[in-house]
């Protein structure tokens, strides 16, 4: 896979905080940078799918559905009883 070189600005406070981190794990600053896009893209994804998955649970019915239910249960009651 081919690799893009970019530039970014960053505090020098986060700057020192990403160089301390990449030496205790003993990898670039580049691969630190990598792995938390990464990470973060992941992150934002499965935020996504959560929110596709609770919308389409969300779902419920609107009030004259709910009429409309309410007004369908002893017939489906009655309907149900005469099987058993």
């Amino acid at each position: 896979m081919a690799s893009i070189k970019t530039a970014i600005s960053l505090q020098k406070s986060l700057f020192e905080q990403v160089d301390a981190l990449a030496r205790e794990l003993q990898i670039s600053r580049s691969r630190l940078f990598v792995l938390a896009v990464e990470e973060y893209i992941q992150r934002h994804q499965n935020r996504r799918l959560l929110e596709a998955i609770n919308a389409a649970y969300d779902d419920l019915p609107d009030p004259e559905e709910q009429a409309l239910l309410h007004k369908m249960r002893p017939q489906h009651r009655r309907l149900v009883e005469e099987q058993w």
